[in-house]
């Protein structure tokens, strides 16, 4: 009597189909969730330039003159920028998505009015101009 070892082709074709659908589900999923991992760079890092902005004003009485542009060289995901939006009295701070989340400007100006100018498509605008989107379904 003969004892056989190993698999049959069946098996193992079933077994690449079932990885195959499982990976289909999950690589998107998982791709999604690193995306929107990185958008908290962008929001941290303009809350963090808001608060510098706010103690520029306390010791200056202006907000022209803080060097907005300096956290360039340290992003990973995005550049924090104020654009020439500095006026004694208001600013405007922009995160633009570079290499790690292209299609990304965030706002966030003086009074605490936070926007979403842009993302890549498939993404919900619809409530941006009011908040910053951290999912596809929007805010």
């Amino acid at each position: 009597m003969r004892v056989s070892a190993g698999f049959t082709l069946i098996e193992v074709m079933i077994t690449v189909a079932i990885i195959g659908i499982l990976a289909s589900i999950a690589i998107p999923s998982y791709t999604d969730y690193v995306t929107r991992s990185r958008l908290v760079e962008a929001q941290s890092k303009l809350s963090e330039t808001r608060v510098q902005l706010e103690q520029f004003y306390m010791n200056n009485r202006t907000y022209v003159g803080f060097p907005c542009d300096r956290n360039a060289s340290t992003a990973e995901s995005f550049n924090i920028s104020c654009g020439g939006s500095l006026a004694p009295n208001s600013y405007t701070i922009t995160a633009t998505g570079t290499n790690r989340a292209p299609g990304f400007t965030f706002t966030l100006d003086d009074q605490g009015i936070k926007a979403t100018t842009a993302a890549p498509s498939g993404w919900d605008l619809s409530k941006a101009s009011t908040c910053w989107v951290s999912k596809k379904s929007g805010c």
